[in-house]
């Protein structure tokens, strides 16, 4: 297809075998992308399965692939990336010109992982075992409206803290991974107030913030567990809020209880399961949308239910 440089095929001699298109993020995560696809490659190869192969080579190659690809004869695509590249693909194939949908296999090959966490599909191998017994289940999205913009995530959608922690790790990118740990820390301290009015529900808040954060999955990045209560097709958004007022002591001992979500019972964390919301903050600011800082408030988010499928076993 043109536009597609990296474009390659693993062709079976059977005119009967399945086909599928397959998008590999070589530069994603650990960059082990091509070494993952080569490890996969005879799990479909002893199925019988035609492979049409296309490197990313650009930042929204993903998204071009899934948004303009005509997929003629393909049963579905599969993603070899983490969470970003997951999240060009559902915005792609969202957003085409012909509503045409297709079931995604998903096989982990970034730093974040997720909603593959949250599918129990770490294992490159598993995952592609799933793809192969064809069983799929349907997922929700997040209609994300920012003004005149639309964004679907299947993650989290953030404001405040967990978004200024983002911004700040960007001084620190020298540190590695250890950023995240000294952003953190320095928002931490700063302790910045944000006041805003969060409707939802029946409800009003209007409060000095310290963040909102809504998930889709039950995990966030380093596999924290943040949102224990959500499921992937319960057609809800569970929505994490805490204000303004904790002390830097308080904080720190919440999130040293992030990893097994036990970090709910402090009385400083409200909860919430809910079909959409709305944030107005006085003072607008960027959003954290599935990882990725894209966009600004305000912003209205709507539960789109079953919007998608992915090879995995139903639950």
């Amino acid at each position: 297809m043109a536009g597609f440089a990296s474009l390659g095929r693993d062709i079976l001699n059977s005119e009967n075998c399945r086909k599928f298109c397959l998008v590999v993020n070589p530069y994603g995560g650990k960059k082990k992308g091509l070494a993952i696809l080569e490890q996969i490659k005879p799990i479909f190869h002893s199925a019988n399965i035609e492979l049409e192969i296309i490197q990313t080579t650009h930042p929204q190659h993903a998204f071009e692939v899934a948004n303009s690809n005509s997929f003629k004869g393909i049963e579905g695509l599969i993603v070899i990336g983490g969470d970003g590249t997951i999240h060009e693909v559902v915005n792609g194939m969202m957003t085409r010109a012909d509503k045409k949908a297709f079931p995604l296999g998903l096989i982990p090959g970034g730093s974040g992982n997720s909603f593959l966490t949250d599918l129990e599909m770490l294992d490159p191998m598993k995952a592609a075992e799933m793809i192969v017994k064809g069983n799929r289940r349907k997922i929700d999205l997040a209609k994300v409206e920012l003004g005149s913009q639309t964004i679907f995530a299947f993650n989290i959608v953030g404001w405040g803290l967990v978004t200024d922690v983002n911004v700040r790790a960007e001084q620190f990118r020298w540190m590695g991974p250890m950023r995240y740990t000294v952003a953190s820390l320095v928002e931490l301290f700063l302790a910045k107030k944000r006041r805003g009015k969060l409707t939802f529900n029946d409800c009003v808040l209007i409060e000095d913030f310290c963040f909102v954060l809504a998930c889709n999955t039950m995990h966030t990045a380093k596999r924290m567990k943040m949102a224990p209560h959500a499921t992937l097709d319960d057609g809800l958004i569970d929505l994490i809020v805490v204000k303004h007022g904790p002390s830097t002591f308080k904080m720190l001992s919440l999130f040293s209880k992030l990893h097994d979500g036990t970090y709910l019972k402090d009385p400083a964390v409200e909860y919430y399961q809910v079909k959409e919301f709305e944030l107005k903050p006085e003072l607008d600011g960027p959003l954290n949308i599935d990882g990725e800082l894209i966009g600004d408030t305000p912003v209205r988010v709507v539960m789109n239910p079953s919007a998608f499928e992915v090879y995995s076993d139903p639950k």
